[in-house]
């Protein structure tokens, strides 16, 4: 497994609000102190991986903050380990690559000097735990030039023009991809990751960019598969997957989180999600506190009412206060005698004593960083 090296192409698109107009769609928190981008690494180190680039885009600064030098993830080899690609910037580009091939073309020199044979490419759009191991043993196995991970989650398709959808025979191989249609007409969807040999990655985006092709779905694997010159098979991650694109979507992402047997399939023992730490505290309850199947950060302090919501760390709930079917990331603060429903706080949010913000479930408010209500 050591000769599988991962790439992970950060998504610039700003599909959840509030929530990535300060950070990419990988930083974004998630189930009280991870971020979206530690499913994938951690999923990559368990694989086998000890090599990783990370391709920036626009608003990493905080995803820099978070990946560090990789310790958390044993990714800091003298000689391999963590390496961060930040965009390459000209007149022309801004910190935004136009697709996958762009970003893979002002990076060529990095996937060059590695040695790995095959690289694992995903994206950052969605949270679950997969076996890239298995992965790589069934592209071995078939002899495939490229294997995509799908998922036949019927929770994860999307209408009105969202996804990438696979037509997968009874052997595994692709047949055909639909691209964003207005209503899929297969049930796997495209996760956003496949397995291809190092040098023929290279080999197709110099080829594709010399015919100003910058999408490898859209440009590059639809052409193979209708003149045949790639053998492209399917790989089904049998696990729960969550598409993050839409404040709904992240929502409900967490609410799923609550239920421990969710929790359970993503948190496997034998495969840990690991993710930056931080020094803090246990979490104080006061004797009034009434806490109620809720994910608590380290570094809380309780006084009040929480139910069916995620903490992160340093949340403060004030005597008095209800929080419920919620979302609050690091250092919220909610004073007395307020009532939150159904509602999303990024980092830093004051809510003043006496405050109603009450939203419904199926369209949560959002506050965005460091505001005071």
């Amino acid at each position: 497994m050591n000769d599988m090296m991962g790439l992970i192409y950060t998504t610039a698109v700003d599909s959840l609000g509030e929530l990535t107009t300060q950070r990419g769609t990988a930083a974004v928190p998630v189930c009280a102190r991870y971020r979206v981008i530690d499913f994938m690494l951690s999923s990559l180190v368990s694989s086998g991986a000890r090599n990783v680039g990370i391709i920036m885009q626009k608003n990493y600064h905080s995803l820099m903050e978070h990946l560090g030098s990789g310790k958390e993830w044993d990714l800091h080899g003298k000689n391999q380990g963590l390496a961060i690609l930040p965009p390459f910037l000209t007149r022309d580009n801004v910190g935004v690559y136009g697709g996958f091939m762009d970003a893979v073309k002002s990076n060529l020199t990095y996937l060059r000097q590695c040695r790995e044979r095959y690289v694992l490419v995903t994206e950052t759009g969605m949270v679950y735990s997969a076996r890239y191991d298995d992965m790589l043993k069934q592209h071995v196995k078939t002899g495939a030039d490229v294997t995509l991970m799908y998922t036949d989650d019927p929770g994860v398709v999307r209408s009105g023009n969202s996804g990438r959808y696979l037509d997968v025979d009874v052997s595994g191989r692709v047949k055909d991809i639909e691209v964003e249609p207005s209503l899929a007409h297969y049930r796997n969807t495209f996760m956003e990751c496949f397995l291809i040999r190092r040098e023929l990655l290279i080999d197709l985006v110099d080829r594709a960019l010399a015919r100003a092709q910058h999408h490898f779905v859209r440009d590059v694997l639809i052409g193979a598969l209708r003149d045949g010159s790639l053998k492209v098979y399917g790989w089904h991650n049998p696990g729960k997957v969550w598409k993050l694109d839409s404040v709904q979507a992240y929502f409900n992402c967490s609410m799923d989180l609550l239920k421990p047997d969710v929790r359970k399939e993503l948190f496997n023992t034998e495969r840990p999600v690991w993710g930056k730490q931080r020094d803090d505290m246990p979490t104080r309850y006061s004797p009034n506190a009434v806490v109620k199947n809720s994910l608590l950060a380290d570094g809380c302090v309780i006084e009040g009412t929480v139910e069916n919501s995620i903490l992160f760390r340093g949340v403060r709930v004030q005597k008095g206060a209800v929080v419920r079917n919620a979302i609050v990331l690091q250092d919220g603060y909610i004073m007395s005698n307020t009532h939150l429903e159904c509602c999303i706080l990024d980092k830093g949010v004051i809510v003043r004593e006496g405050t109603k913000l009450i939203a419904p479930a199926t369209y949560p408010t959002v506050i965005g960083k460091n505001m005071i209500i």
